[in-house]
């Protein structure tokens, strides 16, 4: 198996080329990538790289391996091209681009990938040229054409007015003093400028973009003989304010300032890091309920989750979004970050105004819409986003709508919508006492819930919590969704209205006249104090008419108290089983020592086949589920026992067959169980 996996890793070093190898160190995203299109370009010959261009535009891309299939960037659709690698030449009559490009300085080295605007203002300084023609080891992160081309024009004015000084010192802003090759490009990284010692953040990213100061590398490592070219496609400016400053300056950040300050984030928004800020604007905290607003301006704890809410780990590019990706804010919460042509997205929403305002400790992205997150939410907020808008209107009608909205520490057991269909309960006392039966009197969260732990409600009731294989059950009331939790509570959706326990099994049964010939049973077989007593039993309750069904000849078998007692255990399991931990099959172990194979299909639970007409009504020592047959332990069935005997009758004489000395002393015994059998 070694062999086979070095001989594998052999054959793809051969595959991708002299760049790939077995032992040399790990090669950075941008060279994984640069690799792939390699891969992908070798058919159209040597150094031929797959770029992907999206259409309508000029924008194009070196491709990953999800890239190339889906061939989507940012949603648009791309067409692929084949281009030289970057460092690579075509000759004429050639296959591919065979030749290296000849080393030049980096004077010369920027009209070769492309930059020749850049070149043309080299030459408009006095100082620029002679140093790029000149002896050194110089990095330059050359804007391309279209680059400078789409500068606004009073910016490229006040450069192109003032030669030796403003574009003097723009150009030297996009150099550094040594070679920087893509592998020594780092995520999170500075580099010192040859502009008065002014930093360049530099930032490289899992999926292979690299940005400088949120401009994006294009084509990088083009070698000259005094230094290295990247090709960018943004004219870069010197950062000077830190996210703080930029906040303190800005108009519309109005009460994002106000919000900042009194949340006390401002000492590490002026501080040491690389952040992004999804900045919500003035026009963000006037969408949302003045109601809502003054709660969490009021409260400390839900206004630094909501501002932690929009403060990612790192600085994020918008250049770096190619494709949906999660990432996880300082509150904890993941956003989905992805993009729609030019317009970046949160949440699936365009809400982005304004994108790569670069500070000194990170970037901001203007944001039109509050991102608040479930910490700094009520209940009613909670549920305004969950599928339990009904449960939520009844909650209100009963006069419950101040648990929902205040500093209480609840849990709320909401039922789904779907739970309704057929009508909602008129309200009255029974309703509201129900409702109140699915408050817990604490805010709980699901993950720390064990079975056997019991809950109690505004109501008075305790609710057990039972814990199966699939499901997470509360009483006969299942867990439908991922909890939500609230500044003080805790929204839990259901799979249906909760019942609580009325009194023991007994109890039940004796309440409901359909059970009347059950009860009888259970009094005769000396079961009545087993069912009245703690426990945990699930019963399968065989109505009136399920008796009166019975043949003569199973009737005459339940006027026997130790076969009546057998038959009426066999229908009691030994541990409670609510339907909605089912799943598709459990074999139940009952009282009488057999088990049960109960199923769920079609939202129809079966014990042995047999329906159950009416599921999960709970009792405080188990649950009870109706059936309209009686069960038959499996040795009162006549054919399944003599069929069982037959069987250990035959495994003996099996495993007695390796042995010819007790093999003979067995044979008649095993003639004579084969003889009884047949009278």
């Amino acid at each position: 198996m070694a062999l086979f996996v070095r001989l594998l890793a052999l054959a793809l070093a051969l595959a991708l080329g002299p760049a790939a190898t077995l032992t040399g160190p790990a090669k950075s995203p941008y060279q994984l990538v640069l690799q792939h299109s390699r891969l992908r370009g070798r058919q159209h010959g040597p150094n031929v790289c797959a770029v992907q261009k999206v259409i309508g535009t000029n924008r194009k891309y070196f491709t990953n391996c999800k890239q190339w299939y889906q061939r989507k960037i940012c949603g648009k659709s791309t067409v692929i091209s084949y281009e030289c690698c970057p460092g690579y030449e075509k000759v004429p009559g050639e296959k591919g681009c065979p030749a290296a490009l000849p080393l030049s300085n980096l004077y010369e080295t920027l009209g070769v990938v492309g930059s020749t605007t850049t070149q043309l203002y080299t030459d408009r300084t006095e100082k620029l040229r002679p140093e790029m023609e000149g002896p050194g080891s110089f990095t330059i992160f050359a804007p391309s054409n279209e680059a400078w081309s789409s500068l606004p024009a009073e910016v490229l004015d006040s450069l192109v007015s003032n030669v030796n000084i403003e574009l003097l010192n723009a150009l030297r802003y996009h150099m550094v003093n040594r070679r920087v090759l893509t592998d020594d490009l780092k995520h999170g990284m500075t580099l010192t400028s040859m502009y008065q010692n002014s930093n360049i953040q530099i930032h490289h990213y899992p999926n292979g973009i690299v940005t400088v100061n949120c401009a994006r590398l294009l084509k990088a490592d083009h070698h000259a003989t005094n230094g290295v070219v990247h090709l960018i496609d943004k004219v870069i400016s010197t950062i000077t304010n830190n996210i703080q400053q930029i906040i303190e300056i800005e108009d519309t950040f109005e009460t994002l300032r106000a919000a900042v300050a009194a949340s006390g984030l401002n000492t590490m928004l002026e501080g040491n890091g690389q952040y992004t800020l999804l900045a919500p604007t003035n026009e963000a905290f006037e969408k949302i309920p003045t109601e809502t607003l003054n709660r969490i301006l009021g409260d400390p704890e839900a206004l630094r989750d909501l501002l932690n809410n929009h403060i990612l780990k790192s600085a994020m590019c918008a250049e770096a979004i190619v494709a949906g990706l999660s990432v996880e804010t300082l509150e904890g919460t993941t956003l989905e970050v992805g993009c729609s042509g030019d317009m970046l997205t949160i949440n699936g929403k365009a809400i982005i105004s304004n994108k790569d305002i670069l500070a000194t400790n990170g970037v901001i992205h203007y944001i039109d819409e509050l991102l608040i997150p479930d910490s700094a939410k009520t209940l009613f907020e909670l549920a305004a986003e969950s599928d339990v808008s009904t449960a939520i209107d009844l909650f209100r009608q009963a006069g419950l709508g101040a648990h929902l909205s205040g500093s209480e520490r609840l849990t709320l057991l909401a039922p789904l919508n779907s739970v309704f269909k057929d009508g909602t309960p008129p309200i009255n006392a029974h309703t509201r006492n129900l409702l109140r039966n699915h408050i817990i009197k604490d805010q709980l969260a699901s993950k720390y819930l064990y079975h056997g732990q019991t809950l109690e409600t505004l109501g008075g009731k305790k609710l057990r919590v039972f814990v199966y294989r699939n499901s997470l059950c509360i009483e006969n009331s299942c867990i439908a969704a991922h909890d939500k939790r609230g500044r003080y509570g805790t929204l839990f959706t259901m799979d249906r209205v909760l019942t609580p326990p009325m009194g023991t099994v007994m109890d039940v049964l004796k309440a409901d006249n359909r059970f009347s010939m059950l009860v009888a049973a259970i009094q005769s077989a000396g079961l009545t104090e087993t069912l009245t007593r703690e426990g945990a039993y699930t019963v399968f309750a065989p109505t009136n008419e399920a008796f009166r069904a019975l043949p003569p000849k199973e009737q005459t078998n339940l006027k026997t108290a130790k076969e009546l007692a057998n038959i009426l255990k066999y229908h009691i399991g030994d541990e409670i089983l609510v339907s909605g931990g089912i799943g598709a099959l459990v074999r139940l172990k009952s009282l009488q020592g057999d088990k049960l194979e109960v199923s769920l299909k079609n939202n129809v639970v079966s014990v042995n086949k047999e329906p159950v007409a009416e599921p999960d009504i709970m009792a405080t020592n188990g649950v009870v589920h109706v059936i309209t047959s009686v069960l038959q332990p499996p040795f009162n069935r006549p054919q399944e026992r003599g069929d069982e005997l037959a069987d250990s009758a035959l495994e003996i004489f099996k495993q007695a067959s390796a042995f010819s000395r007790v093999r003979c002393l067995l044979a008649p015994v095993y003639q004579k169980l084969l003889e009884r059998m047949k009278h």
